[in-house]
């Protein structure tokens, strides 16, 4: 340990975040490594700079990255309520959410969902009777980590299926790397319909008799979404089957716990999900379903059936879905199909927009000030429509129609 070397308060791997008293790591980028910003760190008075390399204020260690992994799972160890993993390849956030409201536990802003972020969740938390975390991967062995990590006592598996590709190489292996979590924790929750597929033995969620926990009536307004659970009527101020599966693993959870189930119907009443997740907008005279925070084939057909049961004239603009890997055109092609059977018009955004309007017709647009004038043209009033893209294509540039 260098001499200039102190106790932290905060943790950060972003040498712009760094403050008098948080610890730097120095962790390896897509571009360059952190060990290039040891003086900017130590310039604006980090209290130690964890790295491989010498300084006064150095922590020195072999390896920064699984060295901040030791020391993010000793600082998880002092929490002393239940940490819930959540996992999957769609809806893990909404679940994540639905959880922490519903049942009051502490959680992360958003998708932090990383290694670094969750040590410095963890330095962070406070008292609370629980914490629930959010285990997202890209790359085969990220998983390992994660767990190693965050020890999770109660484990809940969402989806499984093509996403982040490119790391993850296939499905079989996306469904081994989710499925460590229900082999880690000491309780397992997965949903009903993936858990027959994958074969698990853990209990389960769903809309169906099969799940232990199972939902019934679920009604799926343009608004809202509402199903009864046990002798309760939840109601919920999201449209969409997927924010009522989230909504049905919180209450899974809440048994699980042994924690008071019309708490968390009271509480789920009023959840609320980050931004640019099934966001209902009324823009003028326009609806606008914005659910660009991320894409795959599967949260888009979940998000295409939210679309068909709103009123109006329907639009669906859909960008290009990321890191797909191999099958990526495949994936596109058949995603172009299923909106054009839901919507009246369909606009086609990015590197597959061509590809797609060839599959199932409509019109495409390279970038989004092309995408931008023919959504335009496209507008009537009265019309609902469905912005869907990964996070890089930035459709959020895409509102700015409808304000104008």
């Amino acid at each position: 340990m260098g001499p200039e070397a102190k106790p932290a308060r905060d943790l950060v791997w972003d040498s712009r975040q760094v403050t008098p008293g948080a610890a730097f790591v120095a962790l390896p980028g897509a571009r360059t490594h952190g060990n290039a910003f040891l003086e900017e760190a130590a310039a604006k008075g980090a209290a130690f700079l964890l790295t491989d390399r010498p300084h006064p204020r150095a922590v020195r260690v072999a390896d920064p990255y699984r060295a901040l992994l030791r020391l993010g799972r000793a600082i998880r160890d002092r929490f002393p309520g239940p940490v819930i993993g959540v996992t999957g390849s769609v809806g893990k956030t909404s679940t994540k959410e639905a959880i922490a409201q519903g049942l009051g536990l502490a959680a992360p802003e958003g998708n932090l969902n990383t290694p670094p972020a969750l040590a410095r969740f963890f330095l962070r938390l406070k008292r609370a009777p629980g914490a629930v975390v959010e285990l997202g991967i890209d790359r085969v062995g990220e998983m390992d980590d994660l767990l190693a990590l965050s020890h999770p006592d109660l484990g809940v598996l969402t989806a499984v299926a093509p996403a982040h590709l490119e790391g993850l190489g296939d499905l079989e292996t996306v469904a081994r790397e989710k499925t460590k979590l229900l082999r880690e924790a000491a309780l397992a929750l997965a949903e009903h319909g993936l858990a027959e597929r994958l074969g698990l033995a853990v209990p389960t969620y769903g809309f169906s008799e099969g799940a232990r926990f199972s939902g019934r009536e679920l009604r799926l307004d343009p608004e809202g979404t509402a199903f009864r659970y046990w002798n309760f009527r939840v109601r919920l101020p999201y449209p969409g089957r997927g924010v009522a599966l989230a909504a049905l693993a919180a209450l899974a959870v809440a048994e699980l716990l042994g924690r008071p189930v019309a708490e968390v119907v009271d509480r789920l009443a009023v959840l609320k999900l980050p931004p640019g997740r099934m966001e209902l907008r009324r823009i003028g005279p326009y609806r606008v379903l914005f659910d660009a925070y991320n894409a795959n084939p599967a949260s888009l057909r979940a998000g295409l059936e939210v679309l068909a049961r709103q009123p109006g004239r329907k639009l669906a603009v859909i960008g290009e879905m990321k890191e797909l890997g191999t099958k990526a055109a495949e994936y596109h092609r058949e995603a172009a199909a299923e909106a054009a059977r839901v919507a009246d018009r369909v606009l086609f955004v990015g590197a597959y927009a061509e590809l797609m309007a060839e599959a199932a017709g409509g019109e495409a647009a390279a970038d989004l000030e092309e995408a931008r004038a023919k959504l335009r043209a496209l507008l009537r009033p009265g019309d609902t429509v469905y912005l869907k893209a990964s996070r890089a294509l930035g459709f959020e540039a895409l509102l700015e129609v409808f304000d104008g």
